[in-house]
């Protein structure tokens, strides 16, 4: 019987992808992993363990004691209070080095200890990658962890990342569907005690539900002025159009 394991920060996207794997292999085959990194938002793991625990969802948590340096884990630093698309394109200031590459293979080597074959759900988003802003979440990125992982673990584990053509709003119409409780999920950066509505993933979250025409449950500290934002990720569909090139092309190996 094929085991899932659920990269689950506790946020929206990740929250979605664990009830979809709860759809697609029932509860009892669906492990949560969260990874602890000494983010300032550590709220999330926390949201993460409320909703595994209303669910009677496997939880476990585990630990990067030496994650680089940057603005999600230094409580200090500044937090922009703008939308992505308001960022210089390039690498995002929320970026975290090779952060994605770090938790996947966490979460690889704890299914790799399964009996039997293990896929590990992810759950990247089209517009992660827009503009270059996170190239961990690039299908290229994805492609070549998932042969990296599949040939390391003697070809006993797999990824599934089921949003990579799908725009925020899609995995929230996706998630209504799934009934996942969207008001127990986290996203802010902050860490506050609500979300702040101002940093860039508020910004997306808000911006999310408002093309997907779906009432917003989350209590903001912020209410800002956001009308939608017309992209081609912006389709009440959620669905981009899937990338023409084979992601392996420019692969090194």
């Amino acid at each position: 019987m094929t085991k899932a394991f659920v990269l689950h920060s506790g946020g929206l996207d990740s929250t979605t992808a664990l009830f979809l794997a709860r759809k697609e292999h029932g509860s009892e085959n669906v492990l949560s992993v969260s990874v602890d990194y000494n983010q300032r938002h550590r709220k999330e793991i926390d949201q993460a363990n409320k909703i595994c625990e209303l669910f009677g969802i496997g939880r476990a948590v585990l630990k990067i004691e030496d994650m680089p340096i940057s603005m999600l884990t230094d409580a200090s630093a500044s937090v922009p209070n703008v939308s992505y698309a308001d960022l210089p394109e390039g690498v995002s200031p929320t970026y975290v080095p090779f952060r994605n590459g770090q938790l996947l293979s966490k979460v690889a080597a704890l299914a790799s200890m399964h009996d039997g074959p293990s896929v590990i759900y992810f759950g990247a988003h089209a517009e992660d990658a827009e503009r270059d802003a996170y190239p961990d979440c690039t299908l290229h990125f994805v492609g070549a962890m998932a042969a990296a992982i599949y040939i390391g673990t003697y070809h006993k584990v797999r990824i599934n990342a089921p949003f990579l053509s799908m725009s925020k709003a899609g995995i929230v119409t996706l998630g209504t569907d799934l009934e996942v409780p969207f008001e127990l999920t986290w996203s802010c950066y902050k860490g506050q005690d609500l979300h702040c509505g101002t940093c860039p993933t508020c910004r997306s979250r808000k911006n999310a539900f408002l093309i997907a025409d779906i009432k917003d449950p989350t209590d903001y500290d912020s209410e800002i002025d956001q009308s939608i934002t017309n992209t081609a990720f912006g389709k009440p569909s959620g669905l981009v159009e899937p990338p023409r090139k084979d992601p392996f092309d420019d692969i090194p190996f």
